[in-house]
């Protein structure tokens, strides 16, 4: 079993994933970003000549002059950032803006709600367009970019029609946050008669479990706890988790040695919606989920969970998106 599945909100999956582009394979160059070394992505005369109006955190209108053309990526800082520098392979939580540089039609927007959405700084992630516009820039900071259609959608355009083939674009991205690989929050006292949790150096947990019959209803306690966001309910959330089943001691599923997961509150089993909706981003907490909070009289056979089982989540809250 696997809790996980990315979740991007809809209106600009197309615009995020590596696999929606149709742009070629990664150059020699962009291969070394996608190993860590971030490209030297200039200001020039096309980015330059972008004016974004409106204040960081809010989204931002773009005016230009149509068509806008480049032959290679131009990316200009409108307002540095005091925060760490982002860096090729970091999650990070980020705003954007994309029009259409042909046409100057503002094609697509995130939320700008104070959830910034979750991505992975990767060529193998995300289209270089926009790897090019967030990677190396300091926290805080509101940068513009246009790309060729080689970085974007190349000669077939975007699905949904919007940025025609061959067509240039222009991102405008607020870099909100570096997301942190474990919870961040201060610990806390916990019920004793919950299930014991240790770490080891990278964060990851560890689970033992008491000499005693599992729960028969939801437990909730927190390990750590953060100062961020509060989840709501309709949250997508970044997190590291841990699965136990009570009846074996076993780990059924977990994304520690993994990259992190995202998924949507209302997607997972009830006790891990739980489990996350009402904490901040930066704790820790862990659940006791009886089966009818799990996965109930069915079970799941692929992971070995039977109708009666009461599982057992450690979960580092690392982010959550709206």
């Amino acid at each position: 079993m696997r809790l996980r599945h990315v979740i991007i909100p809809v209106a600009i999956t197309a615009l995020l994933l590596a696999g929606c582009s149709s742009s070629p394979k990664p150059t020699s160059t962009e291969q070394a970003s996608s190993e860590g070394t971030c490209l030297d992505t200039s200001s020039g005369a096309a980015s330059e000549s972008v004016s974004v109006e409106g204040d960081e955190g809010k989204a931002p209108t773009a005016t230009f002059d149509t068509p806008l053309q480049v032959d290679t990526t131009e990316r200009t800082v409108i307002t540095e950032g005091d925060g760490d520098e982002t860096a090729h392979g970091d999650w990070a939580g980020i705003e954007i803006t994309l029009y259409n540089a042909t046409t100057g039609e503002k094609v697509q927007s995130s939320s700008y709600a104070g959830g910034p959405m979750q991505v992975k700084i990767a060529d193998d992630a995300l289209i270089p367009a926009l790897v090019r516009a967030i990677e190396c820039v300091p926290v805080g900071s509101r940068v513009v970019s246009v790309s060729p259609a080689a970085d974007a959608w190349g000669e077939q355009g975007s699905s949904d029609g919007a940025v025609g083939p061959g067509d240039a674009v222009v991102i405008i991205a607020d870099v909100v946050s570096i997301t942190p690989e474990t919870a961040t929050g201060e610990p806390q006292e916990v019920d004793p008669s919950l299930p014991g949790v240790t770490l080891d150096d990278s964060g990851a947990p560890s689970v033992t479990l008491p000499e005693a019959k599992a729960p028969t209803a939801f437990e909730l306690g927190v390990l750590k706890k953060g100062d961020g966001t509060t989840v709501e309910d309709g949250d997508s959330v970044t997190v590291q988790y841990q699965g136990v089943n009570w009846r074996t001691g076993e780990v059924f599923d977990q994304s520690w040695g993994d990259a992190p997961a995202q998924f949507g509150t209302g997607d997972v089993i009830a006790g891990f919606t739980k489990a996350l909706v009402g904490q901040t981003v930066g704790s820790q907490v862990i659940a006791v989920i009886p089966p009818e909070d799990g996965y109930g009289a069915t079970g799941s056979e692929s992971a070995g969970i039977k109708g009666t089982d009461t599982l057992v989540f450690v979960v580092d809250i690392l982010a959550t998106s709206r």
